[in-house]
């Protein structure tokens, strides 16, 4: 299936609910879960389930939902998650991916690393606009694509990186590069950003800084 037809699939509001409720957990999630959130009945919440799953958009598997093992356990139950495959769209067809993987294999073997987190806390403060605070930052990741989210212990995580194609390939460089335009955002803000590679999410994680508590 294209990359457009895949994404044309969320045009229907049950199945743009049901992607954006399980892409938003951070664990597998059932058929019952996901109807209930979406407000459909389960027949429904499977159909459109399986249907994005077939478009990409979503990965399917199956475990036992009552955490039990052995007999009696039950039978297991379909899962899903969002897909880590990347789709995207652009009329006419472009290919930034490329460009900014040779400018970071070449930014790397110039050593250019310094340089490149100078550039990025720029930028940093050029978006930063009137960010005050950790919630502030928040707003202004989600709408840079980096899907925030304050766990327990009071630490903004990102469930996204942007760059996640380009960082799998250079990962010091990248992450280098994320976590100076993050310094810069929050610049002043009373929010101390810091490396915090964790499987799955951003490696950059943001929190209350020291001083700002007390």
């Amino acid at each position: 299936m294209e990359d457009i037809d895949a994404i044309a699939l969320l045009q229907d509001p049950v199945r743009r609910r049901l992607y954006e409720y399980v892409a938003a957990q951070d664990r597998e999630v059932g058929r019952n879960e996901a109807a209930e959130a979406a407000g459909v009945a389960r027949t429904l919440a499977a159909f459109h389930l399986d249907k994005l799953v077939d478009a990409g958009l979503l990965e399917a598997g199956s475990r036992r939902l009552t955490g039990r093992s052995g007999p009696g356990a039950g039978r297991p139950a379909k899962v899903y998650r969002r897909s880590a495959a990347e789709l995207g769209v652009s009329v006419p067809a472009r290919d930034y991916r490329t460009a900014a993987g040779l400018l970071a294999e070449a930014a790397e073997s110039a050593g250019l690393d310094m340089e490149l987190q100078d550039a990025a806390r720029r930028r940093g403060r050029a978006l930063r606009g009137g960010v005050g605070g950790l919630g502030e930052l928040a707003e202004v990741l989600a709408g840079r694509g980096y899907e925030p989210v304050v766990d327990d212990a009071g630490v903004l995580r990102m469930r996204n990186c942007p760059f996640h194609a380009v960082a799998e390939e250079f990962p010091p460089l990248v992450c280098g590069m994320n976590l100076a335009l993050l310094e810069g955002l929050a610049e002043g803000s009373g929010v101390r950003v810091r490396m915090d590679p964790r499987p799955g999410w951003c490696c950059v994680a943001a929190e209350p800084s020291k001083n700002n508590e007390d």
